[in-house]
């Protein structure tokens, strides 16, 4: 399970292999499925806060079903409650590479423990070419948790602006807290 945030701060689920009742849990609680680079990700309804609220329950839930959980949205990091902290590194991915930019030279060590290779001069920090998907996903999701560890407040842009840019999935025509009943198969009649 994966939790990420668009830039406009809605929370979002995408599920990276399939688990029992996940996606009735989910459209049930009103999340609404959509498509974004061959995986479907589940939007949930209403305000930023109200996306975060819904994410962070359903979540907890789909917990129990599965322990492979990768949480990179930026709206986890801050109480709403409280104004956010500008990020002392910005993670950033585009066309499936990962790259970060940061001011402080200890953010920038603790990149460089985790494979990022400082760019030129004002440029970013990159990670090595040829890293698939999964290896770019899972080195940010460890040099995040380490740079929070050691207080550095840090941003992660993972190029979906908004939930509206994300196209409805395939073969999904259900709206939102609607149910579509699945097609019954008919048998023969015998006589």
């Amino acid at each position: 399970m994966f939790v990420g945030s668009t830039g406009d701060g809605h929370t979002f689920l995408v599920l990276n292999r399939h688990i029992n009742g996940a996606d009735r849990l989910l459209t049930e609680a009103g999340f609404t499925a959509r498509a974004h680079h061959g995986r479907t990700v589940y939007l949930p309804p209403g305000t930023a806060d109200d996306a975060f609220e819904r994410a962070r329950a359903a979540a907890y839930q789909l917990l129990a079903h599965t322990m492979d959980f990768v949480d990179l949205a930026a709206t986890t990091r801050w109480n709403p409650a409280h104004p956010r902290p500008e990020p002392d590194v910005h993670f950033r991915f585009t066309d499936g590479a990962a790259t970060a930019t940061t001011g402080v030279d200890r953010a920038g060590v603790v990149l460089t423990l985790h494979g990022f290779t400082p760019g030129a001069a004002g440029t970013p920090y990159a990670l090595a070419p040829g890293l698939d998907e999964r290896d770019a996903v899972n080195t940010v999701a460890r040099a995040e948790a380490h740079l929070y560890a050691e207080g550095f407040g840090v941003s992660i842009d993972l190029g979906i602006a908004t939930p509206e840019v994300i196209p409805p999935a395939p073969g999904r025509t259900a709206t939102a807290g609607s149910s579509t009943p699945a097609p019954q198969r008919s048998r023969p009649r015998t006589r």
